[in-house]
């Protein structure tokens, strides 16, 4: 009996410190909501945040002005109308307990607030790839000339750290700041460059979230909830045994490898190199998305950019991404509740590599074009053979700015390049017809020599071999001596092409297969 009543007695101290602990809360806002961030321009704009539980907030923005009351749990959320492009503002939030009195309540006090159009940008390495480069493995074309130029005051950051976790997150621990040459520089080149870029086309300011990660799958990014809705992608988890069964060792993997290195070093020779190790907790199944997503989705934003897929081209995982992507995009819509927000995306570029499929990720790529309010920008043309980190950044930026200011800003800019449509039997070989010609196409001088290694022709036997291209108008003729009787054909399928098939836009066209 005594037993019992301590351990009621327990209970009821541990419940009454976790009300304490709410009614006393001081007033916070989320790390989203700081000094010189950008607010999301003509929807409702979302304010939210912690305190006393029962407390009464009110917020004040520009003209606006709006109250409401702290749940039982200290969180309390609340919408300002809709406001056009400008600022900078101030946000005041003041905190009152249920007696009227602000001392426990507090103030909050947020300056050189814009108001304007909110960018995530998401993936994996290349889009990580800050404007200064990774050391000693990759460099952005023209590195020190963009950073030198990177003071924008309409352009805002917010680039988050690297975190991981079980279960959605609530914050972050980072807050956003101005764009100058030096907090540019670390940030996404990718993403700075179409900040910029949007900023001065649009003329209204542009905040930029840099939420990324290398060497990420995407099913990191996808909520659990969105995964196990689906059994088709039930092997993920299997993978991603697979991916921790490694993992138990490798802690003597890198032992054995630094004492590899020593040896050799004193023996005065070259460090050998030792594979890439991926860190565990970012290979995790919605793993990212619960720290780097989560979030971000109460902020009203304007769109998503994404760059990834070289994690996930491995041959026996590379088909699977056809389902993933798709399942990612609709998951991210969900959670911020904005309708089908844009979403915009690039089309990974060309290595050389045999151990993976980047062909069977690009054509998934370009099937996710299905799904509603999405562009691609196809960046095979401007990738780097020997090194899975292209420097060109500028080319994915200004395609991925061409496709917002045609799909989102209603700009009448040609954005698409050459899109497979169909391939007709003709004879013993098979015709290509193509969408978004932009009045013709051609292949680029430098290219001219690799056409017809990048197209290729199979029978009922599904074995592609290298066909005889002809670009005719509009179309190409594909055939080879080897299939009498073609019945598939598809372009730019390995994981190194130049992709020089291109439309009267001078934009490249994606890779493809029609089987």
């Amino acid at each position: 009996m005594n037993r019992c009543f301590s351990v009621l007695r327990f209970a009821l101290l541990l419940l009454l410190a976790v009300d304490l602990s709410a009614a006393e809360a001081p007033l916070r806002l989320p790390s989203v909501i700081s000094d010189h961030a950008v607010l999301q321009r003509r929807v409702p704009i979302h304010v939210w945040g912690w305190s006393g539980a029962g407390d009464a907030v009110t917020v004040s923005l520009h003209t606006q002005r709006r109250s409401t009351v702290a749940n039982r749990y200290g969180e309390w959320s609340l919408w300002l109308m809709p406001e056009e492009a400008g600022g900078p503002y101030t946000l005041d939030v003041i905190g009152k307990d249920a007696e009227g009195k602000s001392e426990r309540g507090g103030q909050i006090t947020r300056k050189d607030l814009l108001v304007g159009d909110v960018w995530v940008a998401s993936g994996q390495s290349n889009m990580e790839m800050p404007l200064r480069g990774f050391p000693n493995s990759a460099v952005v074309k023209n590195s020190n000339r963009e950073i030198a130029s990177a003071n924008q005051p309409q352009v805002r950051l917010l680039r988050l750290e690297k975190a991981a976790a079980n279960i959605p997150q609530h914050d972050i621990a980072t807050q956003w700041t101005l764009c100058t040459p030096q907090t540019a520089a670390d940030f996404s080149a990718v993403g700075y460059l179409f900040a910029r870029d949007i900023s001065r086309q649009e003329q209204v300011p542009i905040g930029i979230i840099d939420t990324t990660w290398g060497g990420t799958p995407i099913e990191s990014w996808i909520s659990l909830n969105a995964l196990g809705e689906n059994a088709s992608l039930m092997p993920i988890f299997a993978t991603h045994a697979r991916f921790a069964d490694e993992q138990s060792r490798m802690n003597m993997v890198e032992a054995a490898e630094k004492h590899e290195d020593a040896v050799v070093a004193q023996a005065g020779q070259p460090i050998p190199k030792h594979p890439w190790h991926p860190s565990e907790d970012s290979r995790v199944p919605g793993g990212l998305y619960n720290g780097m997503i989560a979030p971000l989705t109460p902020y009203s934003i304007k769109g998503f950019l994404w760059y990834q897929g070289e994690t996930n081209s491995v041959p026996n995982r590379a088909l699977l991404y056809r389902k993933l992507f798709p399942t990612m995009i609709a998951d991210w819509r969900a959670h911020w509740q904005q309708g089908d927000l844009p979403f915009l995306y690039v089309q990974i570029s060309s290595f050389r590599s045999d151990q993976e499929d980047w062909g069977t990720i690009r054509d998934a790529q370009r099937r996710t074009l299905a799904v509603a309010n999405t562009a691609m920008a196809v960046s095979i043309d401007a990738g780097d053979a020997m090194n899975v980190h292209p420097a060109d950044k500028q080319t994915v930026a200004d395609r991925l700015t061409l496709a917002a200011r045609g799909l989102v800003y209603g700009e009448t800019v040609p954005y698409k390049g050459p899109m497979f449509r169909e391939a007709t039997t003709e004879g013993d070989g098979m015709r290509v017809w193509f969408d978004h010609t932009a009045g013709g196409l051609h292949v680029v001088a430098s290219a001219k020599d690799t056409l017809e290694k990048d197209f290729e022709l199979a029978g009922e036997d599904h074995k592609f071999v290298g066909a005889h291209a002809v670009l005719e108008g509009e179309t190409v003729l594909v055939k080879s001596p080897t299939v009498d009787r073609p019945l598939y054909v598809r372009y730019a399928w390995t994981n190194e092409s130049k992709g020089g098939l291109r439309n009267g836009a001078d934009l490249p066209a994606s890779t493809f297969t029609s089987e």
